[in-house]
């Protein structure tokens, strides 16, 4: 049985109503302590940055922090919106990549190291960190794609085919972006490492710095001769149909996640993901609320007065629905069963319908006869006179 999830905001040391930048900080720190690269075959270290980024990705993000705050973790385990479900280390080094581009990209006073004759403190941040960036396998950018579907489709559930536009690694340079046959140089300005280092010193501490290197851009290499195929990008664009299935119930804002099919990533590293937006369009007759479902339909008066059996409309076809006599408008029926079926298997919603007694525009000489006999038996039984004390009243 997996271990029970702890609270993202206690993850990060951080308040419910904490702000973006707070969150941002303590998962900063979170990270480059528990990052893999400064605690190799440290797994204990490994779960802990992973779950130190997937509490960020979602508290970051406006949508995502909503829904947790509202179900917790209940929502991801849906399955649908793309957090705290099946979060591995590929998604995490993924996030941490894309918001601070590196270990060797963030300012950290990090080492406190005694200089001769104990008169000062040198600070470095991560040591020697030479061609790192150019040669670790970086992982894809995810996609994002909007699908809209019909009410019926999100209550039946559907397997469709998208046409889903993606990088993939350049069949002609494999992704190393230049022109078959040339090579790279090493960059001059950083002698390949990717990095430049500052260094200054404030009385006896001095303080070290790294930052990537603005020649080649962190890659230690410049490219001379770029692949024609992708023109030197290393990848080119090309249109994947990719299988789904949108499972019944789902609803509007949903995200379902294809793991692996978002554009490929660089030196073997992994493909981001796939996120397919769900968004249901309104229906002209039926309106969704959670797992209900509303409408509005005609009767007259003679079938609200007497009760009558109608084909009530739903989703699924019609149902037999029993008015019974003296029904007065606005009145609303339920038909259990007949609504959306739960994300989770929890039963289907029902369907709730409001009858609205229409009256005739259009009176036939024999309608008008037969009202005129109903007029007077209904002052004979003295029920207009009924009907203007209750309203007195």
């Amino acid at each position: 049985m997996p271990a029970k999830k702890r609270d993202y905001y206690e993850v990060l040391g951080v308040d419910k109503n904490g702000t973006k930048e707070q969150i941002a900080e303590a998962y900063r720190k979170s990270a480059l302590k528990y990052h893999p690269d400064r605690n190799p075959n440290d797994k204990e270290a490994e779960e802990k940055f992973k779950e130190a980024t997937e509490a960020y990705e979602v508290l970051t993000d406006s949508e995502k922090r909503e829904q947790y705050d509202q179900f917790g973790h209940l929502g991801p385990e849906a399955g649908l919106s793309g957090f705290g479900f099946d979060f591995d280390i590929n998604d995490a080094f993924r996030v941490f990549r894309r918001d601070f581009g590196g270990l060797d990209n963030i300012f950290e006073l990090f080492m406190n190291n005694s200089r001769r004759g104990g008169r000062g403190t040198g600070f470095d941040i991560f040591g020697d960190m030479s061609g790192r960036g150019r040669t670790r396998p970086l992982s894809g950018e995810d996609i994002k794609y909007q699908f809209n579907i019909t009410l019926e489709d999100a209550v039946e559930g559907m397997t469709t085919e998208l046409d889903i536009p993606r990088l993939e690694i350049c069949p002609e340079c494999k992704g190393s972006r230049t022109e078959p046959g040339s090579e790279a140089i090493t960059c001059p300005v950083c002698d390949g490492s990717g990095q430049q280092k500052q260094v200054r010193q404030m009385g006896f501490t001095q303080f070290i710095s790294v930052t990537t290197c603005g020649k080649c851009h962190g890659e230690g290499r410049i490219i001379k001769d770029p692949c024609k195929e992708c023109d030197g990008e290393g990848r080119v664009r090309k249109v994947n149909k990719i299988s789904i299935k949108i499972p019944p119930g789902v609803d509007s804002g949903a995200h379902l996640r294809i793991r692996n099919k978002g554009h490929d990533g660089f030196n073997n590293g992994p493909p981001g993901n796939l996120y397919v937006v769900i968004l249901v369009s309104e229906h002209e007759f039926f309106e969704r609320r959670n797992n209900d479902i509303f409408c509005e339909i005609p009767i007259t008066f003679t079938q609200a007065t007497l009760g009558a059996r109608i084909k009530a409309p739903t989703l699924k076809g019609s149902a037999n629905m029993k008015i019974p006599s003296g029904t007065q408008t606005n009145t609303i029926f339920r038909l259990k069963g007949k609504g959306v079926p739960d994300i989770e298997g929890g039963g289907n919603g029902d369907q709730y319908i409001k009858v609205i007694i229409k009256t005739p525009k259009k009176v036939t000489k024999r309608m008008r006869s037969l009202l005129n006999e109903l007029e007077k038996e209904e002052k004979a039984v003295g029920l207009k006179d009924r009907i203007l004390k209750k309203l007195r009243k």
